[in-house]
């Protein structure tokens, strides 16, 4: 598949998300994945959700909302045997970084990473069910975790489209894999061939 492409128009049962509409439809649907979790984005950075489960001994209160890093919600994902991939762009923020070395399970390759220089697509795919394809970057601005007043203005579409998946999923799965490399004319920023990065 040539990420060159436009694709002829059709008739799609599409959602449209913006703001913290990013949040409680992305987020939740990667809290709720069985199988598989991949991730396209240009920024990486420490991103801190919501955490809706009640602590052990503590009853959960309507004043007072803890949070927790995404990543631990990744690790228990990683626990229960669901396949996860991030596919970025930049190094991923300090905080992010720190906060992964907390997560052995997702260092030691509960969470594949691989870093390729011309990545600017935004996409998340669920389960190979639900797809989010927008401006948002795994950031809290971007995906709306930030308050109002401080998160980005980003829109997206979330679509349960089989089609779409496909096609999304097969171009994913194209520059993961290296397949652009080879032409590829920044190559001496790359931290290495894609296939070959585990």
């Amino acid at each position: 598949m040539s990420v060159d492409l436009v694709a002829p128009a059709r008739p799609v049962s599409l959602e449209l998300v913006g703001g913290r509409g990013h949040y409680e439809r992305v987020i939740e649907a990667v809290r709720a994945a069985h199988t598989s979790v991949w991730i396209a984005t240009a920024n990486v950075k420490a991103l801190l959700v919501e955490d809706a489960r009640a602590r052990p001994g503590r009853r959960r209160t309507l004043s007072r909302t803890s949070y927790v890093s995404i990543l631990g919600i990744l690790d228990d994902l990683a626990r229960r045997g669901v396949e996860l991939r991030l596919l970025h762009a930049e190094m991923p923020s300090g905080p992010f970084r720190e906060e992964l070395q907390a997560h052995p399970r997702l260092v030691g390759g509960g969470l594949q990473l691989r870093r390729c220089p011309r990545v600017h697509l935004k996409t998340v795919i669920v389960d190979g069910s639900l797809l989010y394809l927008g401006s948002a970057n795994w950031t809290g601005a971007g995906l709306g975790a930030k308050g109002t007043g401080r998160r980005n203005f980003e829109l997206g579409i979330v679509t349960d489209d089989g089609p779409m998946l496909d096609q999304i999923q097969a171009l994913y799965e194209e520059i993961w894999t290296g397949g652009p490399c080879t032409g590829c004319k920044l190559k001496q920023e790359c931290p290495g061939p894609l296939a070959q990065l585990a």
